[in-house]
C-alpha cells in the first residue's frame, strides 16, 4: 500500500517519522522542521487508515510495516516511531535498516484491560472527540496541538484500533537490529519500569522523559528533543 507522506527539509540525511494511533503525519508539525534545521530531509508517513493514506479491511502490524517499507526510502539515517508507530517501526526495522532507531513510548505490548477488553477497543471510541474533550484529556496540550488533534481524528478510521485488538497481550518487542533508543513517558502505561529494565537487558538504551504524557513530542516538545541528544 502506497502511503501519503509529508516532508520537511532537503538535507543529505534522511529521517523517517511514524506516528501513533488516531494521529497522522500532522502530529510531527514541530519535530519535522526541527530535524530539517539539523540537516535532515524528513519524511513522515500516514499509516493505513490514518490521514491521507488508503483504508483497508484489516489493519495488522505486518500490513502497517509493509506499507511503510513501500513508501519511504530504505536505510534512512534516522527512524522515529511513536506508540503504534514504534510497534510498526519494530516490525519493519530489519528490512528498513535505519542507521539509528528511536522508539518513543512504543506499543510493543498492547495492553489488555482488567475487564479483558483490549485497550485498543477503548481507543476506537475516541473518534469524534470535541476540542473540549481533548483539552480535558490532555491538559498539557497547547491550543495548536488541540486543533491538530481535532483535524487528525476527522481523518482516522477507528477500525484500525479494532483490528489491532487482535494483537493485544502479545509480545512484539523487536530485535535490536540497529542502535536503538526507547524513549519513555513518565509514567508510561506501555513501558512500565519492569519492561524498561528488560529492554535494557536486551540491548536498548532507555531514557525517561520526566513528567511527559504518552505523546511526548506533543506534550513536552523541548524535552522530547533534548531526550534525543546523541541520537539525532
Amino acid at each position: 500500500m502506497q502511503l501519503h507522506t509529508r516532508e520537511w527539509g532537503s538535507g543529505d540525511r534522511v529521517a523517517v517519522l511514524i506516528h501513533g494511533i488516531m494521529a497522522d503525519s500532522q502530529c510531527w508539525w514541530r519535530v519535522g522542521p526541527a530535524l530539517a534545521e539539523r540537516g535532515y530531509r524528513v519524511i513522515a508517513a500516514d499509516l493505513p487508515g490514518h490521514g491521507g493514506s488508503p483504508r483497508a479491511d484489516d489493519y495488522t502490524p505486518e500490513l502497517l510495516a509493509a506499507s511503510v517499507l513501500e513508501s519511504v526510502p530504505p536505510e534512512p539515517d534516522l527512524a522515529i516511531g511513536h506508540s503504534l508507530g514504534g510497534l510498526t517501526l519494530g516490525r519493519a526495522v530489519e528490512r528498513l535498516r535505519p542507521r539509528r532507531a528511536v522508539y518513543s513510548d512504543p506499543a510493543f505490548r498492547l495492553p489488555v484491560l482488567d475487564t479483558g477488553e483490549p485497550m485498543t477497543d477503548l481507543m476506537a471510541r475516541a473518534a469524534g472527540l470535541t476540542a473540549e474533550q481533548i483539552v480535558a484529556m490532555h491538559p498539557g496540550f497547547s491550543a495548536e496541538e488541540v486543533a491538530v488533534e481535532v483535524e487528525m481524528l476527522k481523518l482516522w478510521d477507528p477500525r484500525t484500533a479494532l483490528s489491532l485488538g487482535k494483537s493485544a497481550g502479545a509480545d512484539l518487542t523487536p530485535p535490536v537490529a540497529v542502535p536503538s533508543l526507547v524513549q519513555v513517558a513518565d509514567p508510561s502505561f506501555l513501558v512500565p519500569p519492569a519492561f524498561q529494565e528488560e529492554l535494557v537487558r536486551l540491548g536498548f538504551e532507555v531514557r525517561v522523559v520526566k513528567g511527559a504524557e504518552h505523546t511526548i513530542h506533543r506534550h513536552l516538545f523541548e524535552e522530547f528533543m533534548t531526550g534525543l541528544e546523541g541520537w539525532i
